[in-house]
């Protein structure tokens, strides 16, 4: 009897494991917090995540990967190492990992998540790009010679792809996503009020008011952040309309990279994803009206695949079947 297998979504803002047999076992955000004179893992997901923006001096709160790869190479194996063990607590047999990784990463980036997951105790290390495992777990076929097309907005990076018999025939990976929707939010209510949010906030305001689409009802929500001009704590109210505003520019960034995916598709391709219309999966195609953005801009019908967050943790999982025959060819 082999360890478990094991998929997981390495996100920048979340990671979300999957176990052969058992579905998704784990979602935590990808935080850790540190203690930046012994080097000691102090907290990690949850618990990390809530002292983000709270620490003293001596205790760093991170996230270590940024943009859809690692940032910090040793809080990232130590973080792996913590998800491991509380997914399978000790391992008879050291399990083999399936991770994800965005379309467009280089050598070095692949390498690196690797190394982390083997020294995190993975007997064999598997990547599978993202746009393939978030079609898999959307519930799209794409064995066939058919174009499947999908938009995977996670936390760090854009994820693009046309996908026909398995692999990517055009796709693309750009470094805007949810985290940048946050920070065009900062700055967005810094210049317009003079208040100085933190990260946390702004995806709050995101969740819940956020919207890169014309709404029918302008809807508000209060707020607390620092007055610049004072340096005291302020309230303020922000409406939906001004979250229109503040995301015009990476929501229209997002729509401009499946236009250029769309151009450069085969003709037959792109009439199978003009019937069968484009596929969204990720948190961060939750913004309100993100959809019908990149329906409007390019004429093709957009759906949101069901449980879109878990989507590619899903799709690793159901990849992870392969696993034996990809050992067989390894080994022939």
């Amino acid at each position: 009897m082999f360890g478990q297998d094991i998929g997981i979504d390495l996100g920048t803002a979340t990671v979300i494991a999957y176990v052969k047999g058992k579905g998704i076992v784990l979602r935590e955000p990808s935080v850790v917090a540190v203690n930046n004179i012994t080097g000691e893992v102090l907290a990690v997901g949850h618990e990390a995540r809530r002292m983000l923006g709270r620490t003293p001096g001596n205790i760093v709160a991170t996230r270590p990967l940024r943009e859809g790869v690692i940032s910090d190479y040793t809080v990232t194996e130590k973080m792996l190492k913590y998800f491991i063990g509380k997914i399978g607590g000790k391992f008879l047999f050291a399990p083999r990992i399936m991770i994800c990784i965005p379309s467009q990463v280089t050598e070095v980036e692949r390498k690196a998540v690797i190394d982390a997951a083997s020294n995190a105790g993975a007997r064999r290390v598997y990547l599978i790009e993202e746009p393939i495992a978030a079609a898999i777990g959307a519930g799209l076929d794409i064995s066939k010679p058919s174009g499947n097309m999908i938009v995977d907005i996670g936390g760090g990076t854009t994820d693009i792809a046309v996908i026909s018999l398995g692999g990517s025939v055009v796709s693309t990976s750009i470094k805007i996503a949810g985290d940048k929707f946050d920070e065009a939010i900062v700055k967005y209510i810094k210049k317009r009020h003079n208040v100085m949010i933190g990260e946390r906030t702004a995806e709050e305001l995101k969740l819940n008011i956020g919207c890169v689409y014309p709404k029918f009802q302008d809807m508000e929500m209060d707020v607390r952040g620092r007055d610049l001009l004072t340096g005291l704590p302020r309230t303020i109210t922000v409406y939906s309309s001004e979250m229109l505003e503040a995301l015009e520019e990476p929501s229209m960034l997002i729509v401009d990279a499946v236009h250029n995916v769309l151009e450069k598709t085969p003709p037959e391709l792109a009439s199978d994803i003009s019937d069968k219309g484009i596929y969204m999966t990720g948190g961060g195609c939750l913004v309100d009206g993100l959809d019908k953005l990149i329906q409007e801009k390019t004429g093709i019908n957009v759906m949101i695949a069901e449980d879109s967050i878990s989507c590619v943790a899903i799709g690793t999982g159901k990849a992870l079947d392969n696993l034996d025959n990809l050992d067989r060819s390894r080994r022939a």
